[in-house]
């Protein structure tokens, strides 16, 4: 999957297939969370940690708590952009915010190069072309195939903070 990383954020473009909507041609509203999860993984995996790699060797993250509000719904056909952010990490937690945005049509301003987005990424804003659909936070624990609780070691920590 395509995406690229700026500062402590994912940003990443997918499609809506006919799979991912309800019998109106809306997302369903559970898919977001798929969506939250392919951001997560992509974050990971741009900071070369590979969660399959983890869980062969008995490292396993599991969500222990999630929000969504939905301001605006997604339809099939449509290129959705899924922001994945890094908010913080604690003991043997991570907590991520996530941000669904509509992608404009071809040829609108927010196609814009990539040092203004970059600006408006370090101002907190997005394109106003760009129709904010859904936020969410997970709050993610490491575990092992026991379901004990295990702590970040500051090598992952630091891995994950990079840039």
């Amino acid at each position: 999957m395509l995406g690229y990383t700026y500062k402590n954020r994912l940003i990443m473009e997918l499609r809506v297939y006919y799979d991912d909507t309800d019998a109106g041609g809306v997302v369903y509203h559970a898919n977001y969370l798929k969506y939250f999860e392919r951001g997560r993984t992509e974050y990971l995996l741009k900071r070369g940690i590979d969660p399959a790699v983890m869980a062969r060797n008995n490292q396993i993250f599991v969500v222990v708590w999630t929000e969504l509000s939905f301001l605006a719904p997604a339809h099939l056909g449509e290129t959705l952009i899924v922001e994945a952010f890094l908010e913080s990490v604690s003991g043997a937690t991570i907590m991520y915010d996530y941000k669904v945005w509509r992608k404009p049509s071809p040829g609108t301003s927010a196609e814009a190069d990539l040092p203004r987005a970059r600006q408006e990424l370090d101002k907190g804003a997005r394109p106003t072309e760009n129709k904010l659909l859904v936020t969410g936070k997970t709050k993610m624990a490491l575990v092992d195939r026991d379901m004990k609780v295990q702590r970040l070691s500051p090598e992952f920590v630091s891995r994950l903070k990079s840039t």
